[in-house]
């Protein structure tokens, strides 16, 4: 690599540089961090040299040059720690800026990286103060041009604590931009702007409108990019605006629980005073339990430290959350990322064993409070609860046989507790019923998946995005469900690449989109069909491709000869003119990739809606290289990893068949135990088991079906009807009210296991915080059930569970615990324990017989429920920006449930006035299976004719509502779509109990 390196002179020293590096990036490289200002070292903050901070003498040239501009050149002699003229420029920049500064010990942050920089020049504050006068101080300059702010605004003195997570301090400010930056370039949002100019020039949200009121989607970069603390985390700063970026006690890294973009990120984490509450409002003295060193022995788990006082958990907080530079994220966040870990200490916390009351029944009691639980549940001790929870299930199947058992397990927890909890299905329980909430996402795509692909992954990371063409989303709306992601394809976009946005909804993506198409809800195959028409049609297919990689063209062929445009356009309401335009863009790009979500998936033809998108880039050769590919956005961060490790009922780990013999034999032999060789019940289908008498005792972790199936009075009636229910979960949930046993269960940041995002990338996530009280980690629970269930388990900890799994899924090969610790993430497939993992995948060949992908036609079927007379709105469900799945955890996050605290319907305008209702005024929604009555909201992007509603909120809970007809193929319900009817509410009832 030498010829792409040159040589240069740094302070009298020859340095290798790279072609296209700055001075600033050659200096950091030899040892020496220039000071600087207004750059950020850090991927895709572009050098703006505004600061003059970081000036360097370059012989030869009469002026200083900003370093973090100035290229580096072969020969070039530059001085900088050996230069008067530049330590002296830096100087007097830092000494003028200081001037106009808080005093340091009243500052927003006392430890910012300016006060960072004013150190390493050795900057004598109190001289500068005493010959340069403040701003306060100097006559105010004459601004003719701009109106000063009405009086009565929060931030009318540029004092902003309107926003719930974070603080304003433009006392603070020095203009450097790179706030601006990082709303603008880097995570592309576009609300921070800089107003004005010359002296009146300051930083605004929108149109200067107060933070808590503007656009700001809290993703908190601007905080983390800021210099000065200006921006500032609202934990960091007292009431009297004072703080310390640099309170925290320690630091861990580890990796974000919510979506599946797998944010790597860090905690800081702070002791609490004495003085403070614990998680369940005891003081230290009033906890309960055994000491740390009697349970670490007795039940073969590390924790974090704990008190020296009182031998219980430290009472540590995570004081605030960094974004880290994690290949799936590069420093980004969200808001639910950074703002989203207070949940672990809200105190309806579980912290003990329940056992339930006799007598009284299971339901979901409008007076039972979760945060007071023994209302209905009584206190027990670990022996006892899992005793009870072990002897229950193991009498049902001893009574009724294996299959009368079930589980739920929780893409929520680590990889290793997803193995260790199918494992204890088809070990202990004897039978494949496990099931998890891939099932209520993406299984009709892994279905598809596997059947034309042979692997249910994605074929590329949506890091490839920035490599394409042309990139199609469909059915997905990633600046909601996966902000991260959408930052990258909002720069991709900026960078020249097609964005096609293809959903019957509009979204934030449109304003990026180079071209943005509605069609009808549900009409997905037919769309997608009369694209495969028109590529065929007119030769645009790449028929080397096809012949080489896969089979059953001619069939696709023939199936889609009659839906032509002009067949299909009536069905799914867009214009033929359009549907061929959509196909020759995306059939002529030379690098092509498809996205899609949940709008493909969960609907009663899920499975064909992804086996249309797949045909689509077969047909075109669109996959296999660099920016090309078919990924379906995974939903929860783990779904991908607990799917892989064989949470499905259909599926041993590596979605090898439970039906084929010799597969299922290395399983046996791994785990020295029989398996059963029939496809277990899926997670509605268990639902409906139980109600038909065969299933009759469960096990759920960290699922949420009260809330989250649907049709929730089906439901929730069967949870009722079950003789047996053992919940391990954080908080006392709706499910959790129907449990005979609750066991204590593990937040994710208090311990140590694997997780794998949507770009197959296995990520490490270490514990940060103590467990409160007798809570216990998830992989623990697990273990201690199996051995109750006769099962020989011993693990010491999640390492061990992680390196069985190797030995039984090859996709984990040449990824080992100690290599995750080392570099905390790894793509597979990975070819050796020194090389990096395949970010592209398929490029020779699919992993099906014969190596070629498969081609399977498909016709449009109708939803289940079409809209008539008596229900002629369509409702559709998903998630929201600050909301995750069922909201047990963000609504117990202050922030997140602050920035939305109550359930609304989004409607059209056109469908608000149809209806006479204003925004704010409750609605009815009424579907077959019954009524929610909740607030509306205004969204000019929904088209008329339909409504959208989130499944978060226990007192407007949609599910109740749902469609719970199945795909066939990968039994997924009909969530996107079903038929309604939107009236007016004469009152609004919608109080159910709140989240406690």
């Amino acid at each position: 690599m030498a010829s792409e390196t040159f040589t240069l002179t740094l302070d009298g020293v020859d340095v290798s540089a790279h072609p296209g590096e700055t001075l600033w990036q050659v200096a950091k490289r030899a040892g020496e961090t220039i000071p600087h200002l207004c750059f950020k070292d850090a991927p895709d903050y572009r050098a703006d040299g505004n600061c003059r901070a970081c000036m360097v003498e370059i012989e030869g040239e009469r002026v200083l040059a900003a370093s973090c501009l100035r290229e580096a050149a072969p020969g070039m002699v530059v001085k900088s720690a050996t230069s008067e003229r530049a330590r002296t420029s830096r100087e007097a920049v830092m000494e003028l800026l200081i001037a106009d500064q808080p005093a340091r010990d009243t500052s927003p942050d006392r430890s910012s990286h300016f006060w960072a920089m004013a150190d390493s020049l050795a900057i004598d504050v109190a001289a500068v103060r005493e010959w340069l006068p403040s701003r306060a101080a100097r006559h105010a300059p004459t601004v003719q041009h701009v109106t000063g702010r009405d009086e009565s605004l929060p931030h009318a003195q540029g004092h902003d604590q309107s926003h719930s997570a974070m603080r304003v301090n433009l006392d603070a400010c020095i203009e450097c931009n790179l706030c601006v930056r990082a709303c603008r370039e880097v995570q592309s949002n576009d609300v921070i702007g800089l107003a004005h100019r010359g002296a009146a020039s300051k930083i605004v949200f929108d149109f200067d409108d107060p933070m808590g009121d503007s656009t700001c989607v809290a993703c908190g970069e601007c905080v983390q990019a800021c210099p000065t603390g200006a921006l500032m985390p609202a934990t960091l700063v007292d009431h009297q605006g004072h703080g310390d970026s640099a309170q925290a006690d320690r630091k861990v890294d580890s990796v974000c629980p919510y979506c599946g973009v797998g944010c790597q990120l860090t905690y800081h984490i702070q002791q609490e005073p004495s003085d403070r509450k614990g998680f369940r409002g005891q003081s230290e003295g009033e906890v309960r339990g055994p000491g740390t060193a009697e349970v670490a022995s007795r039940e073969g788990f590390t924790a974090p430290s704990r008190s020296s006082v009182t031998g219980f958990p430290s009472q540590e907080r995570i004081l605030f959350v960094e974004g880290r530079n994690g290949p799936s994220n590069q420093n980004r966040l969200c808001v639910k990322g950074r703002f989203g870990f207070d949940y672990p200490g809200h105190p309806a916390r579980l912290t003990r064993p329940l056992i339930r009351k006799p007598g009284l029944p299971k339901g979901l009691d409008p007076d039972f409070d979760p945060a007071q639980p023994l209302t209905h549940f009584r206190e027990a001790s670990w022996d006892e609860a899992l005793d009870a929870a072990a002897s229950g299930l193991l009498e049902l199947k001893t009574t009724h046989g294996p299959k009368a058992l079930a589980g739920f397990g929780s893409a929520k927890c680590s990889n290793e507790e997803a193995w260790l909890f199918q494992k204890l299905v088809r070990t202990g329980f004897g039978s494949n019923n496990v099931d998890h909430c891939t099932r209520l996402c993406h299984a009709s795509s892994v279905a598809a998946l596997m059947e034309c692909l042979g692997s249910g992954a994605v074929t590329a990371s949506f890091m490839q995005a920035l490599k394409a063409d042309v990139v199609i989303l469909i059915g997905c709306n990633p600046a909601v469900n996966h902000p991260v992601a959408a930052t990258y394809f909002k720069q991709a976009a900026k960078h020249g690449t097609q964005l096609i946005i293809l959903d019957p909804r509009g979204q934030a993506l449109d304003a990026y989109a180079s071209l943005s198409v509605r069609f009808t809800p549900g009409a997905d195959v037919a769309l997608l069909n009369a694209m495969l028409n028109v590529i065929i049609s007119e030769g645009m297919y790449d028929e080397s491709y096809i012949a080489d990689h896969t089979e059953g063209f001619e069939a696709l062929a023939a199936s889609v000869t009659d839906m032509t445009p002009e067949a299909m356009s009536g069905l799914c309401g867009v214009a033929p003119a359009v549907i061929r335009d959509l196909a020759r863009r995306y059939a002529t790009a030379e690098r092509a990739m498809i996205f899609w979500g949940m709008g493909i998936s969960q609907h009663t033809h899920g499975t064909d809606n992804a086996r249309c998108l797949i045909s689509l880039a077969l047909a075109c050769g669109h996959t296999g290289r660099p920016g090309t590919g078919l990924h379906p956005l995974r939903g929860q961060n783990n779904v991908q990893g607990a799917s892989d490790a064989g949470m499905i009922p259909m599926v041993l780990p590596d979605y090898q068949p439970v039906g084929d013999a010799q597969l299922r034999a290395a399983f046996e032999e791994l785990w020295n135990t029989p398996l059963d060789d029939t496809p277990g019940l899926t997670v509605v289908e268990i639902m409906d088991a139980i109600h038909s008498g065969t299933i009759k005792g469960m096990l759920i972790q960290g699922e949420n079906p009260a809330m989250s199936d649907p049709d929730l009075n089906h439901a929730r009636g069967a949870l009722g009807k079950l003789e047996h229910l053992v919940v391990q979960d954080l908080f006392a949930t709706e499910t959790a009210q129907f449990a005979d046993v609750i066991l204590p269960a593990s937040a994710w940041p208090e311990k140590d296991g694997t997780v794998t995002n949507t770009n197959r990338q296995v990520q490490l996530g270490r514990a940060a915080v103590a467990l409160p009280g007798e809570a216990r980690p998830d992989w623990w629970i697990t273990q201690e059930i199996a051995r109750r269930f006769g099962l020989d388990w011993d693990y010491a900890h999640p390492r061990e569970v992680f390196a069985e799994m190797a030995h039984g899924m090859p996709s984990l090969a040449n990824i080992t615990w100690e290599r995750l610790e080392r570099e905390s993430s790894v793509t597979y497939p990975c070819p050796a324990e020194d090389a990096p993992g395949a970010d592209v995948v398929f490029s020779d060949a699919f992993p099906r017989a014969g190596g070629l992908a498969r081609f399977t036609p498909t016709r449009p079927l109708p939803p289940d429920e079409p809209i008539d007379g008596d229900f002629p709105t369509v409702l559709t469900t998903g998630r929201q920006l600050e909301h995750w799945h069922t909201g047990s955890m963000t609504r117990r996050s202050q922030v997140l449930d602050s920035l939305e605290p109550e359930a609304a319907a989004s409607l059209s305008p056109g469908e608000l006035n149809r209806l006479g209702v204003a925004p704010g005024e409750p609605l009815t929604i009424t579907t077959r299976r019954g009524a929610i009555t909740l607030k509306s909201r205004v969204d000019p992007v929904m088209p008329d004719g339909m409504v959208f509603i989130p499944f978060c909120y226990v007192e407007a809970a949609v599910n109740l509502l749902t469609n719970p007809a199945l795909d066939p193929y990968g039994k997924i319900p009909e969530f996107k779509y079903a038929a309604c009817r939107v009236t007016r509410a004469e009152k609004h009832t919608a109080e159910a109990p709140a989240q406690a």
